[in-house]
């Protein structure tokens, strides 16, 4: 299964790509962060992150869109840029007919750590482990976006077993996809210079697919 995974924000917006099944190594594909200027208007901002993610979508073509649920909290601004983000991404997940699933912080901790208490620390030190990585991603919302992805493909394994079975007796299935997941070893990782938008950390080119 490869998994999109996106941390929302305006100023900083997590986006993770990982290949994987329960039970085998996790690979990691890409992982980066979209920053627009909190100086430009709030329509320009979500045009410059919907362009960015269109970007990601077309190039690694995702099987399954994970999203972090985020709840009100004291700073209204934020959560609503949030939203705003979070609906960009919604939309171009529908418009490719893929299922978007939202995780919460609580979940996405537990399935990583085994505690949904685990502070940003221990979730970083668990992702890196988990992809194998030589050195932790950066920055923080790099790494929430890896563990929200390394979650959905856990948790979206049972979910699509769960869809089989529903399927099978004539039930409403959950929209997991039923494609193969890919198959490979996974590369080793660089770290790309920062873009105008983007920074990002890919395999090296040519190390296979899973």
């Amino acid at each position: 299964m490869r998994v999109l995974a996106v941390d929302p924000g305006l100023t900083r917006c997590g986006i993770g790509v990982v290949d994987g099944v329960p039970g085998r190594r996790l690979s990691l594909v890409e992982v980066g962060v979209i920053r627009t200027p909190s100086s430009d208007p709030t329509p320009r901002r979500l045009v410059a992150i919907e362009d960015e993610m269109r970007l990601w979508f077309e190039r690694h073509r995702p099987e399954a869109i994970a999203i972090e649920r985020v709840f009100a909290d004291t700073n209204v601004s934020t959560v609503v840029g949030t939203a705003q983000v979070t609906g960009v991404v919604m939309l171009l997940a529908e418009r490719r007919g893929l299922p978007v699933t939202m995780h919460t912080p609580t979940e996405v901790k537990a399935a990583v750590s085994g505690s949904g208490r685990a502070d940003k620390a221990q979730v970083t030190a668990m992702v890196t482990r988990l992809l194998g990585l030589s050195t932790p991603p950066r920055p923080a919302d790099a790494a929430d976006a890896l563990a929200l992805a390394i979650c959905h493909v856990w948790r979206g394994s049972v979910q699509h077993r769960l869809a089989e079975a529903a399927a099978a007796h004539g039930t409403k299935p959950s929209g997991i996809p039923s494609r193969a997941p890919r198959r490979g070893a996974a590369g080793s990782v660089r770290a790309v210079p920062a873009g105008s938008r983007a920074t990002t950390v890919r395999p090296n080119p040519g190390a296979p697919r899973p």
